[in-house]
């Protein structure tokens, strides 16, 4: 009898995650995107070498990109050539999605923020966040929402007991 191959592999497809995107920002939908990468930026993403904490995505002549996003290279990937780690990427997207940011991010003065890198089967992808920027008084709500949700979970599991 054959064993079938596992598709699910030890580990995460998780390269990079921007928690503080959640903190400053309402984020009201999300959208995957493909990133434009150089061959040693394939492998240093396989090895987690990306931070995307102070990127942000743009939009210029109908094109997205996110500049800021900082991919540390490798010594043996990159000998050849000069690698530039914060260079400025082209985010692949559909017409019709690029439409619809352009249209929200001009009308209705929401900002594009990248929330999370990671792999699709063999392909890295972008979340790219639609959001709006939170006042301080938002972020102290939700703090204290946080807070309590904690404690309330602490007093359910000793009264369990």
């Amino acid at each position: 009898m054959v064993k079938k191959k596992s598709k699910n592999k030890a580990g995460s497809n998780t390269i990079a995650l921007n928690k503080k995107a959640r903190h400053e920002y309402h984020i009201d939908d999300e959208i995957e995107a493909g990133i434009e990468l150089q061959g040693w930026e394939v492998k240093s993403l396989r090895q987690g070498k990306a931070n995307i904490a102070e990127s942000y995505v743009f939009l210029r002549d109908g094109e997205a990109y996110i500049s800021g996003m900082s991919i540390i290279p490798l010594n043996q990937a990159s000998t050849h050539i000069v690698a530039e780690p914060t260079r400025v990427r082209k985010l692949l997207l559909k017409r019709k999605e690029l439409d619809n940011l352009i249209g929200r991010v001009n009308r209705e003065g929401m900002t594009l923020v990248a929330t999370a890198l990671y792999w699709s089967r063999s392909w890295a992808k972008l979340k790219v966040g639609v959001a709006k920027g939170k006042k301080l008084h938002d972020k102290r709500a939700d703090l204290k929402e946080k807070d309590w949700a904690r404690d309330k979970a602490r007093i359910m599991k000793s009264n369990l007991r």
